[in-house]
């Protein structure tokens, strides 16, 4: 059946009260400000929140999922699922058949609490800040592809490394700019075996950003989750990071290793971030020791070239900062073709392009400010990056319908073609 429409780039045109001190100690409360002060001392513990987008088949694998996750894990689950902003919504009701958790229909300002799950109501796209979930009503035409995409970014701002994204069943591309937004701040990424879902097309399209943590179908996730979540990475990241042997022997084999199998010297990155890096992949592998994983990273090649992607994940999108873009177009761009010969050829580097997201902005504000002016220039861009994949991906020019999040409906209009695909239905 057709799955929801690509868009492809084409070339048509070139986020007091306070209590009275007590003269006498209660002994109930001075032992809850010792356990206070032992579990500060510890790390500090966070809430897993799980932002899970599904679209057709959907209700299946919710089933699968919530039927084998305990109801006491102590997370809390977010679900966002395409739905008809013109008809209620009985997904609470479905999803209460399978879990003894608190089900909700999202209210505006709602407090996120472990072991319950919120479900986003119709014709609203959902935000999370502070552990607290704001609603807010679309100002153009409901886009049923956007909302998925919308909170899993929201999630990462708010989450950082400890936010968590579930793909599900569904058609098209919805998830996938959200699940590349949580692997730039560190978070976990786990998406539904594309042959156990109803419809493949959003498992598909995650996988195919090379960034996806786990595959699984949704009646192993709750398992791997558990598993992720009570690990010290995510519970208390302060405290692994302080037990971290304080040599730097074995981040320096790692960075042999890295550039041997890459031809890449990472010694000169921020150590910090390489350190959260490895953490992530130590724990991804369920390991604890430094030195296991640096015999991991020499038997296994295929975990050297997983992290040496995860130290290249791209932060990037369509006009990622719209103030800089802004002053781009106004004031650098027009600078271009003063005193300028239309024989002479206007050349421009993007070095690190990713994905190809701010080559091809750039490439539009040109075409933009050359109609304006009447003048017509040769131009090159030439764009370069040491991800391979993401070169390629470049090169496609294809990107998620969801950058329309993004990218204004005229320039979609102007230098973006639609495609159709097929998506599998089991």
């Amino acid at each position: 059946m057709p799955r929801k429409k690509i868009t492809s780039i084409v070339n048509k045109e070139n986020n007091d009260t306070q209590e009275e001190s007590q003269d006498i100690a209660i002994p109930e409360k001075a032992d809850a400000i010792k356990q206070e002060e032992k579990a500060k001392s510890e790390g500090t513990q966070h809430l897993p929140i799980v932002g899970i987008g599904a679209s057709a088949g959907g209700l299946e694998a919710f089933e699968q999922f919530f039927t084998n996750m305990p109801s006491d894990i102590g997370m809390a689950f977010a679900l966002i699922q395409h739905l008809d902003p013109d008809h209620k919504s009985i997904l609470s009701e479905l999803i209460r058949r399978y879990t003894q958790m608190k089900v909700f229909e999202v209210k505006d300002g709602m407090n996120v609490e472990p072991n319950c799950i919120y479900i986003i109501p119709p014709n609203r796209y959902m935000a999370i800040l502070n552990r607290t979930l704001q609603l807010i009503e679309p100002t153009e035409p409901f886009r049923h592809k956007e909302p998925i995409d919308f909170f899993l970014r929201s999630l990462a701002q708010d989450q950082g490394v400890h936010s968590i994204g579930v793909i599900l069943s569904g058609t098209g591309t919805g998830g996938t700019l959200g699940l590349k937004a949580i692997k730039e701040v560190g978070g976990l990424a786990m998406v539904q075996d594309p042959e156990s879902a109803k419809y493949d097309g959003m498992p598909k399209s995650a996988i195919a950003t090379g960034l996806v943590d786990y595959v699984l179908t949704p009646n192993k996730m709750p398992e791997q989750l558990i598993a992720y979540t009570q690990h010290d990475f995510v519970r208390m990241p302060d405290k692994i990071t302080a037990t971290m042997p304080e040599k730097s022997d074995w981040l320096q084999k790692v960075f042999i290793l890295l550039r041997s199998h890459t031809g890449y010297d990472f010694s000169h990155y921020k150590k910090n971030s390489i350190i959260r890096r490895i953490e992530r992949r130590m724990m991804i592998n369920q390991m604890d020791s430094t030195a296991d994983y640096v015999k991991c990273l020499q038997k296994n090649p295929m975990e050297t070239d997983t992290l040496f992607r995860e130290l290249l994940i791209g932060v990037t999108n369509f006009f990622r900062d719209p103030d800089a873009f802004d002053i781009l177009k106004e004031k650098a761009i027009p600078s271009f073709f003063e005193n300028r010969s239309p024989d002479q050829a206007i050349r421009v580097w993007v070095p690190a392009c990713s994905t190809g997201e701010e080559a091809y902005s750039i490439a539009m504000l040109i075409t933009e400010c050359m109609n304006e002016l009447s003048q017509k220039f040769q131009v090159q861009i030439f764009a370069t990056d040491i991800d391979d994949r993401a070169i390629e991906t470049a090169r496609q020019g294809v990107y998620p319908d969801s950058i329309a999040v993004d990218v204004s409906p005229e320039r979609l209009q102007r230098f973006f073609s639609q495609r159709w695909q097929f998506s599998t239905c089991q």
